[in-house]
């Protein structure tokens, strides 16, 4: 048997739902977009800086690096005078040392040589970690030393952006970090 009563709620339902589908409503208009007029007024507030675009991948970015003019005129307050000087490429071949680098989040131990980057060796293995400026500049490639103090198993090429404090408790930048000795890191970890 058919109930009459929920057989005739049920069309009435169905009716009253497709006469609101074709039933014409309020237009919805799109709003005007205000993002570059946003950006420009955010510039405005911003002081001018020496430093380079970010070159951010997430933005689309990622092109090749920008150079940043030097000088003592422009140099940062607090520089880490230790690592100034400190290159990398002049370390010849049989100074090639390799340190095992345990990459926590990764879940592997790699071999690193003292010169190459943390963040350049994890991306030899294939793994997308994240960066932006290359250039020591900004915390996007931002790591974690899981032993401790990271100015014992680190040293950096490059460092603007991390304080002597935050170096002490492990932090350092992936993309600058030179391992000087076998490590536990974090990735994409920042203070």
């Amino acid at each position: 048997m058919v109930d009459v009563l929920g057989l005739g709620l049920g069309l009435t339902l169905v009716l009253i739902v497709v006469a609101l589908h074709y039933s014409e409503g309020t237009e919805w208009r799109t709003p005007d977009d205000i993002s570059q007029e946003v950006l420009e007024r955010r510039a405005e507030t911003v002081a001018e800086t020496d430093f380079p675009e970010p070159m951010n991948r997430s933005i689309g970015g990622g092109g090749g690096a920008v150079a940043v003019g030097g000088g003592a005129e422009g140099e940062l307050e607090g520089e880490d005078d230790e690592d100034a000087g400190f290159d990398p490429a002049a370390i010849s071949d049989d100074e090639v040392e390799y340190f095992d680098v345990e990459y926590v989040n990764e879940g592997e131990t790699i071999e690193v040589a003292n010169n190459e980057t943390l963040l350049e060796a994890g991306e030899d293995e294939g793994w997308d970690l994240p960066y932006a400026c290359r250039q020591g500049q900004c915390l996007s490639c931002g790591g974690k030393v899981q032993n401790g103090d990271a100015t014992e198993y680190v040293r950096h090429s490059n460092n603007e952006t991390l304080g002597e404090d935050e170096v002490e408790k492990g932090y350092v930048l992936t993309c600058t970090a030179y391992p000087t000795d076998d490590l536990a890191l974090e990735t994409n970890e920042t203070p």
